[in-house]
């Protein structure tokens, strides 16, 4: 995946830490699609901005359902989460993660078409 080299990502230990639940608890969050993980050199993980203040980014499981009713795949879904949208500005995930989350849907339902 493109870019995918500098993002910031959590382990699954990682993302029980900062989520504030137990590792089993942490991997039900990627299995039910609430978050979306990518492969990296220690296996699988989490971007980092898919959680906020504790909790998964609002919006994002709508968003991640979307998106894969679409056929898009899990690294294609984190891409186009991270890829610059003028129309919002910014990234999808930065829109999600400042409470424009309407916005970001439409374009994930647009991007099924």
């Amino acid at each position: 995946m493109a870019g995918s080299d500098a993002m910031d990502t959590l382990s699954v230990d990682q993302l029980a830490e900062a989520l504030g639940v137990g590792v089993p608890q942490a991997r039900q969050h990627v299995r039910e699609g609430r978050l979306v993980a990518v492969r990296d050199a220690g296996g699988w993980a989490v971007p980092a901005d898919q959680v906020q203040d504790g909790t998964v980014v609002k919006g994002l499981p709508a968003v991640i359902t979307l998106l894969r009713d679409a056929r898009f795949t899990d690294d294609e879904i984190v891409d186009w989460l991270h890829r610059a949208d003028d129309s919002l500005p910014g990234t999808p995930i930065e829109a999600l993660r400042a409470n424009r989350g309407t916005e970001v849907k439409r374009r994930a339902q647009a991007a099924g078409y």
